[in-house]
């Protein structure tokens, strides 16, 4: 049999309907479907839309390795545009997903190719059905065994040409950060807020700081340690209930159930030649049964604010 574009979409349009159908069930409670932030959902859906797509195509015609390899990717984008189009996804969760996604869909994509080459149609009717329910079989292990609690660091530094002082001044107070004074930043591109500014209740230890970022993300800082012109950490709070819903995702709200932000920590190291090298780590814990992949990307993106930061800070010393 020929394949013809109407045969290549139609067996993407299958694989899509299967990633969309899930992604529609995940909104359920019940255990039994597997909830968008789980390994089932993340690693399993894409695999199946992958094995649909390319079993469909080899049932047309023999396909290349290639054919086996990429157009699942299809497949799995455009179910992601269909997520966004239908507003159950905005672009953060996308952009997240989309590499792993392209993984899995060619796992999926090459096991496909394989099953429709076999000579008998009872093992690849066998095999189809088990695959299409790899989720739900997945999911009550992936839930109870998986399901992991990890606190991560990330610990950025800046070289700065100003006194230690100044750069103390800079960090116990960070003033309204205009936007032409930020980096480009790749977090902010695919819609993570920008820092705004950080205010002071008082000087010393047990004050308050008072961080916003653009959006309404605010959090709450409590100073732990206050050493002036050496060191300035606390612990954080997200205001999770002025954080506007549209701002972030559910899934990666922070504060909530998979994502958080517990501590920061400036450091000031006087260097040679009137330098000054400001540290800056932060702590934030995620909780997923896919943390492998799901600190890749926190990771990622805390280290990039924290840049920008830096960045902010850094040039406001060496203008003083």
């Amino acid at each position: 049999m020929v394949l013809t574009k109407w045969n290549f979409w139609i067996v993407v349009a299958a694989g899509v309907a299967y990633g969309l159908l899930l992604r529609l069930l995940a909104f359920s409670n019940k255990i039994a479907f597997p909830q968008v932030m789980s390994g089932a959902f993340i690693f399993g859906v894409p695999v199946v839309m992958g094995f649909i797509s390319i079993y469909g195509l080899e049932r047309h015609s023999r396909q290349s390795v290639l054919a086996w390899i990429f157009a699942p990717w299809v497949t799995v984008s455009v179910m992601l545009l269909g997520t966004m189009v239908a507003a159950w996804e905005g672009s953060i969760c996308v952009v997240m997903f989309a590499p792993i996604g392209w993984i899995c869909g060619t796992v999926g994509g090459v096991l496909g190719g394989l099953v429709a080459r076999l000579q008998s149609r009872r093992i690849q009717n066998t095999t189809l059905s088990l695959v299409v329910l790899l989720p739900f079989l997945l999911n009550p292990f992936a839930q109870k065994l998986l399901l992991d609690y990890r606190v991560r660091t990330v610990a950025t530094s800046i070289d700065i040409h100003a006194p230690a002082e100044v750069v103390w001044h800079n960090i116990e107070r960070v003033p309204s950060i205009h936007a032409n004074e930020l980096p480009a930043a790749w977090s902010r591109r695919i819609g993570f807020p920008a820092p705004d500014e950080a205010t002071l209740s008082f000087e010393g230890t047990g004050a308050v700081r008072h961080a916003t970022f653009a959006g309404g993300v605010a959090f709450t800082e409590t100073v732990d340690t206050w050493e002036p012109n050496h060191r300035l950490a606390f612990s954080i709070r997200a205001n999770t209930d002025r954080i506007p819903a549209t701002t972030l995702d559910e899934h990666v709200r922070i504060g909530g159930p998979y994502f958080d932000v517990l501590h920061g920590d400036y450091e000031i190291e006087a260097l040679p030649n009137g330098i000054t090298r400001l540290h800056l780590s932060s702590r934030h814990r995620v909780s997923t049964d896919f943390n492998w992949y799901a600190q890749l990307w926190t990771d990622a993106v805390m280290r990039d604010i924290q840049n920008s930061i830096l960045f902010v800070i850094k040039n406001r010393c060496e203008r003083h």
